[in-house]
Protein backbone atom coordinates (compact mmCIF):
# COMPACT_ATOMS: atom_id res chain seq x y z
CA UNK A 1 0.00 0.00 0.00
CA UNK A 2 1.33 3.43 -1.07
CA UNK A 3 0.21 6.46 0.73
CA UNK A 4 0.55 10.21 0.50
CA UNK A 5 2.42 12.14 3.50
CA UNK A 6 2.33 16.40 3.28
CA UNK A 7 1.96 19.44 5.10
CA UNK A 8 0.33 22.60 4.10
CA UNK A 9 -0.41 24.39 7.15
CA UNK A 10 -1.25 28.55 7.71
CA UNK A 11 -2.86 30.20 9.98
CA UNK A 12 -4.22 33.06 8.43
CA UNK A 13 -5.30 36.66 10.01
CA UNK A 14 -7.06 39.01 7.39
CA UNK A 15 -6.38 42.06 9.65
CA UNK A 16 -2.02 40.85 9.67
CA UNK A 17 -0.09 43.34 7.03
CA UNK A 18 2.31 40.63 6.45
CA UNK A 19 2.48 38.64 3.51
CA UNK A 20 2.69 35.10 3.02
CA UNK A 21 4.46 34.02 0.07
CA UNK A 22 6.09 30.79 -0.95
CA UNK A 23 9.25 31.38 0.63
CA UNK A 24 7.42 31.94 4.13
CA UNK A 25 6.39 28.18 3.86
CA UNK A 26 9.77 27.35 3.90
CA UNK A 27 11.60 29.23 6.06
CA UNK A 28 13.02 31.55 3.20
CA UNK A 29 12.87 29.21 0.31
CA UNK A 30 10.78 26.67 -0.91
CA UNK A 31 9.09 24.44 1.09
CA UNK A 32 11.51 21.02 1.22
CA UNK A 33 9.82 18.28 -0.95
CA UNK A 34 10.41 14.54 -1.22
CA UNK A 35 13.09 12.34 0.89
CA UNK A 36 14.27 15.80 2.33
CA UNK A 37 11.06 16.82 3.53
CA UNK A 38 10.64 13.38 5.47
CA UNK A 39 13.82 13.55 7.22
CA UNK A 40 13.33 17.54 8.28
CA UNK A 41 9.80 15.68 10.02
CA UNK A 42 10.91 12.36 11.32
CA UNK A 43 11.46 11.91 14.75
CA UNK A 44 9.63 15.17 15.80
CA UNK A 45 6.73 16.40 17.74
CA UNK A 46 4.66 17.05 14.64
CA UNK A 47 1.16 16.00 13.26
CA UNK A 48 3.17 14.93 10.22
CA UNK A 49 5.84 13.01 11.84
CA UNK A 50 3.04 11.53 14.04
CA UNK A 51 1.26 10.53 10.65
CA UNK A 52 4.28 9.33 9.45
CA UNK A 53 4.67 6.46 12.41
CA UNK A 54 1.40 5.60 11.91
CA UNK A 55 1.91 4.77 8.40
CA UNK A 56 5.23 2.83 8.95
CA UNK A 57 2.89 1.17 11.93
CA UNK A 58 0.90 0.10 9.49
CA UNK A 59 3.52 -1.13 6.90
CA UNK A 60 2.61 1.41 4.28
CA UNK A 61 4.55 2.93 1.95
CA UNK A 62 5.26 6.41 2.45
CA UNK A 63 5.60 8.81 -0.37
CA UNK A 64 6.28 12.51 0.69
CA UNK A 65 5.15 15.27 -1.18
CA UNK A 66 5.93 18.91 0.27
CA UNK A 67 5.82 19.94 3.96
CA UNK A 68 4.81 23.64 3.42
CA UNK A 69 4.45 25.31 6.85
CA UNK A 70 4.57 28.88 7.52
CA UNK A 71 4.45 31.21 10.85
CA UNK A 72 0.91 32.75 10.74
CA UNK A 73 0.67 36.51 9.01
CA UNK A 74 -1.70 37.68 5.92
CA UNK A 75 -3.62 35.86 3.38
CA UNK A 76 -1.75 33.33 1.70
CA UNK A 77 -0.33 34.46 -1.67
CA UNK A 78 -2.20 32.52 -4.72
CA UNK A 79 0.78 31.96 -6.58
CA UNK A 80 2.19 30.35 -3.58
CA UNK A 81 -1.13 28.39 -2.69
CA UNK A 82 -1.25 27.03 -6.47
CA UNK A 83 2.50 26.10 -5.72
CA UNK A 84 1.56 23.89 -2.77
CA UNK A 85 -1.73 22.41 -3.64
CA UNK A 86 -0.35 21.60 -7.53
CA UNK A 87 2.14 20.08 -5.75
CA UNK A 88 -0.01 17.69 -3.07
CA UNK A 89 -2.27 17.04 -6.43
CA UNK A 90 0.05 16.09 -8.87
CA UNK A 91 2.14 13.84 -6.28
CA UNK A 92 -1.31 12.14 -4.60
CA UNK A 93 -1.74 9.86 -8.45
CA UNK A 94 -1.33 6.11 -8.17
CA UNK A 95 -1.71 6.31 -4.45
CA UNK A 96 -3.94 4.40 -2.06
CA UNK A 97 -4.47 6.95 0.70
CA UNK A 98 -3.48 10.51 1.86
CA UNK A 99 -2.59 11.69 5.02
CA UNK A 100 -2.40 15.75 5.44
CA UNK A 101 -1.23 17.93 8.11
CA UNK A 102 -3.43 21.32 7.50
CA UNK A 103 -4.15 23.85 9.78
CA UNK A 104 -7.72 24.75 9.68
CA UNK A 105 -7.30 28.37 8.93
CA UNK A 106 -5.69 28.87 5.54
CA UNK A 107 -7.45 32.00 4.09
CA UNK A 108 -6.05 33.03 0.32
CA UNK A 109 -6.16 36.69 -1.58
CA UNK A 110 -9.41 34.73 -3.40
CA UNK A 111 -10.28 31.74 -0.69
CA UNK A 112 -11.86 31.86 2.51
CA UNK A 113 -11.43 27.93 2.79
CA UNK A 114 -8.00 27.11 1.41
CA UNK A 115 -8.30 23.41 3.24
CA UNK A 116 -11.66 22.56 1.78
CA UNK A 117 -10.90 23.52 -1.23
CA UNK A 118 -7.70 21.37 -1.36
CA UNK A 119 -9.44 18.78 0.13
CA UNK A 120 -12.14 19.41 -2.66
CA UNK A 121 -9.83 18.65 -5.20
CA UNK A 122 -8.11 15.86 -4.15
CA UNK A 123 -11.29 14.09 -3.78
CA UNK A 124 -12.58 15.21 -7.39
CA UNK A 125 -9.35 14.17 -8.68
CA UNK A 126 -9.42 10.81 -6.99
CA UNK A 127 -13.19 9.52 -5.94
CA UNK A 128 -12.32 6.91 -3.75
CA UNK A 129 -9.17 7.86 -2.34
CA UNK A 130 -9.19 7.65 1.51
CA UNK A 131 -8.10 10.67 3.24
CA UNK A 132 -6.97 11.70 6.94
CA UNK A 133 -6.39 14.92 7.98
CA UNK A 134 -4.46 16.38 11.32
CA UNK A 135 -6.13 20.02 12.21
CA UNK A 136 -4.85 23.21 14.60
CA UNK A 137 -7.00 23.93 17.26
CA UNK A 138 -7.54 27.14 15.68
CA UNK A 139 -9.67 25.88 12.94
CA UNK A 140 -12.61 27.71 11.43
CA UNK A 141 -14.29 25.01 10.19
CA UNK A 142 -16.51 24.62 6.88
CA UNK A 143 -18.38 22.35 5.13
CA UNK A 144 -16.00 21.28 2.27
CA UNK A 145 -13.26 19.82 4.64
CA UNK A 146 -15.43 17.29 6.27
CA UNK A 147 -17.29 17.04 3.42
CA UNK A 148 -14.22 15.51 0.99
CA UNK A 149 -12.10 14.04 4.09
CA UNK A 150 -12.27 10.84 5.17
CA UNK A 151 -11.09 10.84 8.85
CA UNK A 152 -10.35 14.16 11.18
CA UNK A 153 -8.30 14.88 14.01
CA UNK A 154 -8.10 18.77 16.15
CA UNK A 155 -5.28 18.91 18.96
CA UNK A 156 -6.65 18.46 22.07
CA UNK A 157 -4.29 20.98 23.92
CA UNK A 158 -3.25 24.66 23.76
CA UNK A 159 -0.39 25.18 24.14
CA UNK A 160 -0.10 22.08 21.62
CA UNK A 161 2.18 19.65 23.01
CA UNK A 162 0.00 16.90 21.52
CA UNK A 163 0.44 17.80 17.98
CA UNK A 164 2.59 14.35 17.68
CA UNK A 165 -0.30 12.55 19.58
CA UNK A 166 -3.16 14.04 16.84
CA UNK A 167 -1.43 12.40 13.90
CA UNK A 168 -1.29 9.25 15.70
CA UNK A 169 -4.70 9.17 16.67
CA UNK A 170 -6.23 10.09 12.80
CA UNK A 171 -3.76 7.77 11.33
CA UNK A 172 -4.24 4.86 13.23
CA UNK A 173 -7.86 5.24 12.31
CA UNK A 174 -7.48 5.68 8.55
CA UNK A 175 -5.44 2.24 8.61
CA UNK A 176 -8.13 0.70 10.85
CA UNK A 177 -10.77 1.17 8.47
CA UNK A 178 -8.25 0.14 5.74
CA UNK A 179 -7.91 -3.00 7.44
CA UNK A 180 -12.00 -3.61 7.72
CA UNK A 181 -11.67 -2.89 11.36
CA UNK A 182 -13.85 0.29 11.59
CA UNK A 183 -16.16 2.00 9.32
CA UNK A 184 -15.73 5.59 10.01
CA UNK A 185 -18.80 8.00 9.24
CA UNK A 186 -18.62 12.03 10.49
CA UNK A 187 -20.66 14.55 12.29
CA UNK A 188 -20.08 18.44 12.80
CA UNK A 189 -22.14 21.88 13.54
CA UNK A 190 -20.68 24.96 14.98
CA UNK A 191 -21.75 27.63 17.44
CA UNK A 192 -22.01 31.16 16.80
CA UNK A 193 -19.19 32.33 18.94
CA UNK A 194 -15.66 34.25 18.64
CA UNK A 195 -13.77 32.70 21.61
CA UNK A 196 -10.99 35.25 22.29
CA UNK A 197 -7.50 33.29 21.94
CA UNK A 198 -6.50 34.45 25.18
CA UNK A 199 -9.27 33.05 26.66
CA UNK A 200 -8.54 29.81 24.94
CA UNK A 201 -5.84 27.84 26.48
CA UNK A 202 -6.54 24.48 28.29
CA UNK A 203 -5.19 25.13 31.57
CA UNK A 204 -7.74 27.53 32.09
CA UNK A 205 -12.02 27.08 32.07
CA UNK A 206 -13.73 26.30 30.17
CA UNK A 207 -12.09 24.82 27.56
CA UNK A 208 -9.98 22.49 29.90
CA UNK A 209 -13.45 20.92 30.74
CA UNK A 210 -14.42 21.03 26.99
CA UNK A 211 -11.09 18.79 25.93
CA UNK A 212 -11.53 16.50 28.89
CA UNK A 213 -14.97 15.53 27.61
CA UNK A 214 -13.30 14.92 24.28
CA UNK A 215 -11.25 12.75 25.02
CA UNK A 216 -13.52 11.09 27.45
CA UNK A 217 -15.70 10.33 24.55
CA UNK A 218 -12.49 9.08 22.61
CA UNK A 219 -11.78 6.28 25.48
CA UNK A 220 -15.78 6.09 25.77
CA UNK A 221 -16.06 4.49 22.23
CA UNK A 222 -16.11 7.20 19.30
CA UNK A 223 -13.27 7.03 17.22
CA UNK A 224 -12.13 10.76 17.49
CA UNK A 225 -13.47 13.71 18.67
CA UNK A 226 -12.60 17.38 18.19
CA UNK A 227 -13.43 20.83 19.66
CA UNK A 228 -12.17 23.66 17.70
CA UNK A 229 -12.48 27.07 19.21
CA UNK A 230 -11.52 28.67 16.26
CA UNK A 231 -8.75 31.61 15.03
CA UNK A 232 -11.10 34.87 15.49
CA UNK A 233 -8.51 37.32 13.94
CA UNK A 234 -9.59 35.93 10.39
CA UNK A 235 -12.58 37.54 9.29
CA UNK A 236 -14.12 35.18 7.40
CA UNK A 237 -17.78 33.54 7.04
CA UNK A 238 -17.47 30.63 8.85
CA UNK A 239 -15.05 31.73 11.81
CA UNK A 240 -15.76 30.66 15.56
CA UNK A 241 -16.00 27.48 17.35
CA UNK A 242 -16.92 24.17 15.90
CA UNK A 243 -16.73 19.99 17.04
CA UNK A 244 -16.33 17.52 14.44
CA UNK A 245 -16.66 13.67 15.47
CA UNK A 246 -16.08 10.16 13.84
CA UNK A 247 -17.59 7.24 15.25
CA UNK A 248 -18.06 3.60 13.95
CA UNK A 249 -20.43 3.53 11.42
CA UNK A 250 -23.16 5.83 13.84
CA UNK A 251 -23.80 8.71 12.53
CA UNK A 252 -26.79 9.57 15.16
CA UNK A 253 -24.43 8.75 18.18
CA UNK A 254 -21.70 11.30 16.26
CA UNK A 255 -24.23 14.11 15.61
CA UNK A 256 -25.46 13.59 19.62
CA UNK A 257 -21.93 14.09 20.79
CA UNK A 258 -21.26 17.43 18.75
CA UNK A 259 -24.45 18.60 19.78
CA UNK A 260 -23.34 17.92 23.37
CA UNK A 261 -20.03 19.27 23.28
CA UNK A 262 -21.40 22.70 21.12
CA UNK A 263 -24.34 23.10 24.02
CA UNK A 264 -21.75 22.93 26.78
CA UNK A 265 -19.47 25.66 24.87
CA UNK A 266 -22.57 27.98 24.20
CA UNK A 267 -23.15 27.59 28.12
CA UNK A 268 -20.11 29.13 28.91
CA UNK A 269 -19.82 31.22 25.84
CA UNK A 270 -19.08 34.33 28.78
CA UNK A 271 -16.20 32.38 30.24
CA UNK A 272 -14.32 32.55 26.65
CA UNK A 273 -14.66 36.58 27.11
CA UNK A 274 -11.23 38.53 27.49
CA UNK A 275 -10.92 42.28 29.50
CA UNK A 276 -7.76 43.31 28.91
CA UNK A 277 -6.63 46.59 31.12
CA UNK A 278 -4.23 49.24 30.76
CA UNK A 279 -0.71 48.90 29.59
CA UNK A 280 0.65 51.25 32.65
CA UNK A 281 -0.80 49.52 35.07
CA UNK A 282 0.39 46.10 33.71
CA UNK A 283 3.91 47.07 33.58
CA UNK A 284 3.23 48.59 36.90
CA UNK A 285 1.45 45.63 38.50
CA UNK A 286 4.67 43.61 36.84
CA UNK A 287 7.19 45.62 39.06
CA UNK A 288 5.39 44.93 41.99
CA UNK A 289 5.37 41.04 41.62
CA UNK A 290 9.10 41.48 41.15
CA UNK A 291 9.31 42.82 44.89
CA UNK A 292 7.45 39.96 46.50
CA UNK A 293 9.29 36.89 47.23
CA UNK A 294 9.78 33.89 45.28
CA UNK A 295 11.90 32.69 42.20
CA UNK A 296 12.10 32.87 38.89
CA UNK A 297 11.03 35.96 36.36
CA UNK A 298 8.00 37.54 36.22
CA UNK A 299 6.71 37.22 32.89
CA UNK A 300 5.34 40.45 30.61
CA UNK A 301 3.20 39.14 28.26
CA UNK A 302 2.90 41.23 24.79
CA UNK A 303 -0.13 39.62 23.74
CA UNK A 304 -1.57 41.87 21.01
CA UNK A 305 1.98 41.15 18.83
CA UNK A 306 1.77 37.79 19.05
CA UNK A 307 3.51 36.03 15.19
CA UNK A 308 2.23 32.69 16.20
CA UNK A 309 -1.32 34.82 15.47
CA UNK A 310 -0.42 37.05 12.48
CA UNK A 311 1.27 39.71 14.38
CA UNK A 312 4.02 41.71 12.70
CA UNK A 313 6.27 41.55 15.77
CA UNK A 314 7.57 44.84 15.51
CA UNK A 315 5.40 46.80 17.59
CA UNK A 316 6.97 49.02 20.65
CA UNK A 317 4.14 49.92 23.15
CA UNK A 318 5.15 47.26 26.02
CA UNK A 319 9.33 47.70 25.34
CA UNK A 320 8.53 51.27 25.39
CA UNK A 321 6.79 51.14 28.74
CA UNK A 322 9.12 48.55 30.31
CA UNK A 323 12.05 51.07 29.16
CA UNK A 324 9.87 54.03 30.62
CA UNK A 325 8.97 52.68 34.23
CA UNK A 326 12.91 51.85 34.65
CA UNK A 327 12.64 47.75 35.09
CA UNK A 328 15.40 46.32 35.33
CA UNK A 329 17.56 42.53 35.04
CA UNK A 330 14.86 42.20 31.67
CA UNK A 331 14.96 39.80 28.41
CA UNK A 332 12.72 40.96 25.83
CA UNK A 333 11.93 38.42 23.12
CA UNK A 334 11.52 40.23 20.46
CA UNK A 335 11.28 42.68 17.84
CA UNK A 336 11.52 41.93 14.17
CA UNK A 337 13.82 44.33 12.37
CA UNK A 338 15.71 42.70 9.67
CA UNK A 339 17.08 46.20 8.97
CA UNK A 340 18.11 46.60 12.49
CA UNK A 341 19.95 43.55 12.90
CA UNK A 342 22.25 44.28 9.92
CA UNK A 343 23.15 47.30 11.01
CA UNK A 344 24.22 46.03 14.96
CA UNK A 345 25.62 42.72 12.83
CA UNK A 346 27.90 45.39 11.28
CA UNK A 347 28.77 47.29 14.15
CA UNK A 348 29.74 44.01 15.71
CA UNK A 349 29.64 42.43 18.55
CA UNK A 350 30.88 44.86 21.90
CA UNK A 351 30.08 48.06 20.27
CA UNK A 352 27.59 50.54 21.27
CA UNK A 353 24.95 51.68 18.72
CA UNK A 354 22.02 53.78 18.57
CA UNK A 355 19.21 52.20 16.32
CA UNK A 356 15.30 52.97 15.64
CA UNK A 357 13.58 49.51 16.19
CA UNK A 358 10.24 48.30 15.14
CA UNK A 359 7.03 49.75 13.74
CA UNK A 360 8.00 48.93 9.91
CA UNK A 361 4.40 47.59 9.19
CA UNK A 362 1.54 49.73 8.26
CA UNK A 363 -1.16 47.97 10.15
CA UNK A 364 -4.21 49.30 8.45
CA UNK A 365 -6.59 47.08 9.73
CA UNK A 366 -5.79 49.63 13.24
CA UNK A 367 -6.59 52.97 13.57
CA UNK A 368 -3.57 53.34 16.48
CA UNK A 369 -0.21 52.48 14.74
CA UNK A 370 3.34 51.42 16.82
CA UNK A 371 5.89 54.19 16.90
CA UNK A 372 9.14 53.51 15.90
CA UNK A 373 11.78 53.51 19.53
CA UNK A 374 15.34 54.59 19.26
CA UNK A 375 17.51 52.12 21.49
CA UNK A 376 21.14 52.84 22.53
CA UNK A 377 22.88 49.82 23.54
CA UNK A 378 25.96 47.35 23.44
CA UNK A 379 26.03 44.44 20.67
CA UNK A 380 26.06 41.94 22.98
CA UNK A 381 25.56 38.65 20.89
CA UNK A 382 25.22 37.65 17.13
CA UNK A 383 24.06 34.71 16.22
CA UNK A 384 22.45 32.46 13.45
CA UNK A 385 19.68 32.11 15.39
CA UNK A 386 19.24 28.75 14.63
CA UNK A 387 19.03 25.65 17.67
CA UNK A 388 16.95 22.46 18.08
CA UNK A 389 14.09 23.04 20.17
CA UNK A 390 13.96 21.08 23.60
CA UNK A 391 10.16 20.84 23.60
CA UNK A 392 7.46 19.77 24.96
CA UNK A 393 5.83 21.60 22.09
CA UNK A 394 7.61 20.68 18.57
CA UNK A 395 10.23 18.63 20.48
CA UNK A 396 13.46 18.20 18.01
CA UNK A 397 12.21 20.23 15.02
CA UNK A 398 14.27 23.31 14.42
CA UNK A 399 13.68 27.25 15.45
CA UNK A 400 14.75 29.42 12.72
CA UNK A 401 15.26 32.95 14.20
CA UNK A 402 17.23 34.22 11.13
CA UNK A 403 20.26 36.12 11.90
CA UNK A 404 19.63 37.43 15.63
CA UNK A 405 21.14 39.99 17.66
CA UNK A 406 20.99 40.68 21.44
CA UNK A 407 20.89 44.73 22.04
CA UNK A 408 21.82 44.88 25.69
CA UNK A 409 20.90 48.65 26.91
CA UNK A 410 22.05 47.73 30.93
CA UNK A 411 18.70 47.20 31.87
CA UNK A 412 16.92 45.34 29.26
CA UNK A 413 18.53 42.78 26.79
CA UNK A 414 16.55 43.00 23.59
CA UNK A 415 16.81 39.90 21.66
CA UNK A 416 16.38 41.28 17.56
CA UNK A 417 15.49 38.95 15.19
CA UNK A 418 15.06 38.41 11.11
CA UNK A 419 12.57 35.56 10.89
CA UNK A 420 9.04 35.80 12.46
CA UNK A 421 8.87 33.49 15.73
CA UNK A 422 7.11 32.71 18.89
CA UNK A 423 8.93 32.06 22.08
CA UNK A 424 7.09 29.19 22.92
CA UNK A 425 11.09 27.43 24.01
CA UNK A 426 13.68 28.28 26.50
CA UNK A 427 16.10 28.32 23.66
CA UNK A 428 15.08 31.49 22.62
CA UNK A 429 16.83 32.89 25.69
CA UNK A 430 19.50 29.95 26.29
CA UNK A 431 20.98 29.77 22.82
CA UNK A 432 21.78 33.37 22.80
CA UNK A 433 23.61 33.06 26.27
CA UNK A 434 20.62 34.25 28.75
CA UNK A 435 19.33 32.52 31.27
CA UNK A 436 15.56 32.60 31.28
CA UNK A 437 15.77 31.05 34.47
CA UNK A 438 17.55 34.04 36.29
CA UNK A 439 15.76 37.04 34.96
CA UNK A 440 13.69 39.54 36.79
CA UNK A 441 11.88 40.11 33.90
CA UNK A 442 10.94 38.38 30.63
CA UNK A 443 8.88 39.86 28.23
CA UNK A 444 7.62 37.67 25.68
CA UNK A 445 5.24 38.56 22.21
CA UNK A 446 3.24 35.36 22.96
CA UNK A 447 -0.36 34.69 24.09
CA UNK A 448 -0.52 30.97 24.88
CA UNK A 449 2.59 28.74 23.58
CA UNK A 450 4.48 30.31 26.07
CA UNK A 451 3.22 28.35 28.78
CA UNK A 452 4.57 25.07 26.90
CA UNK A 453 7.59 25.90 28.85
CA UNK A 454 7.43 29.28 30.41
CA UNK A 455 4.65 28.96 33.21
CA UNK A 456 6.11 26.36 34.95
CA UNK A 457 9.43 28.87 35.43
CA UNK A 458 7.48 32.13 36.22
CA UNK A 459 6.97 33.66 39.20
CA UNK A 460 3.93 35.86 38.35
CA UNK A 461 2.64 36.06 34.50
CA UNK A 462 1.28 39.69 33.62
CA UNK A 463 -0.70 40.32 30.39
CA UNK A 464 -0.14 43.71 28.65
CA UNK A 465 -1.98 45.30 26.26
CA UNK A 466 0.11 46.90 23.77
CA UNK A 467 -0.15 47.50 19.64
CA UNK A 468 -1.08 45.18 17.08
CA UNK A 469 -3.26 42.88 14.89
CA UNK A 470 -3.51 40.15 17.47
CA UNK A 471 -5.64 42.93 19.86
CA UNK A 472 -8.24 40.84 22.29
CA UNK A 473 -10.17 44.13 21.72
CA UNK A 474 -12.63 43.09 19.42
CA UNK A 475 -13.70 46.70 18.83
CA UNK A 476 -10.71 47.46 17.76
CA UNK A 477 -11.05 45.43 14.51
CA UNK A 478 -13.45 45.75 11.89
CA UNK A 479 -15.70 42.77 11.14
CA UNK A 480 -16.65 42.72 7.80
CA UNK A 481 -17.15 39.25 6.66
CA UNK A 482 -18.37 37.07 9.47
CA UNK A 483 -21.64 35.47 9.63
CA UNK A 484 -23.73 37.55 12.23
CA UNK A 485 -25.15 37.47 14.88
CA UNK A 486 -22.39 35.92 16.79
CA UNK A 487 -21.01 36.48 20.11
CA UNK A 488 -19.77 38.43 21.72
CA UNK A 489 -19.96 40.68 18.76
CA UNK A 490 -23.56 40.73 19.45
CA UNK A 491 -25.34 40.19 22.83
CA UNK A 492 -26.92 36.95 22.48
CA UNK A 493 -29.05 35.57 25.41
CA UNK A 494 -29.96 32.40 23.72
CA UNK A 495 -30.35 29.11 26.01
CA UNK A 496 -28.94 27.03 22.96
CA UNK A 497 -26.46 27.47 20.34
CA UNK A 498 -29.29 26.47 18.14
CA UNK A 499 -31.50 29.22 18.39
CA UNK A 500 -29.32 31.87 16.88
CA UNK A 501 -30.44 31.94 13.37
CA UNK A 502 -28.50 34.57 10.53
CA UNK A 503 -29.98 37.69 10.85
Amino acid sequence: MKVLLAMMSHETNTFSPVPTDITRFGGGRQPLQGDAALNMIRGTGTTMAGLLDAAEQAGASVKTSIAASAPPSGPVLEDAYRYITDTICADAKGCDAILLELHGAMVTQSIEDGEGALLKRLRDENPNIPIAVGLDMHTNLYPAMVDNATVIAGFHTYPHVDMYETGQRVGKVLFQSLAGGVTPVMASGNARMLPHVMRQGTDDFPNKELQARCVELEQDGALLVSLFTGFPHADIYNAGLSVVVVTDNDKVKAKEIVDELLEMAWAERKKFVYEPVPLQDSIAAGQAAAEKSGDGPVILLDHYDNTASGGTMDTTEVLREILNQGLQDVAAFGIYDPQAVDLMAAAGVGNTVTVTLGAKFQMDALDVQSEPLQVTGNVKTISDGRFTIKGPMSTGSTMNMGTTVVLDTGKVQIIVISRHVEPYDLGCFSSLGIDPLHKTYLMLKSRIHYRATYRSIAKEIVECAGVGVCTSDYSQLDFKNVRRPIFPLDDLESNSYKEVVED
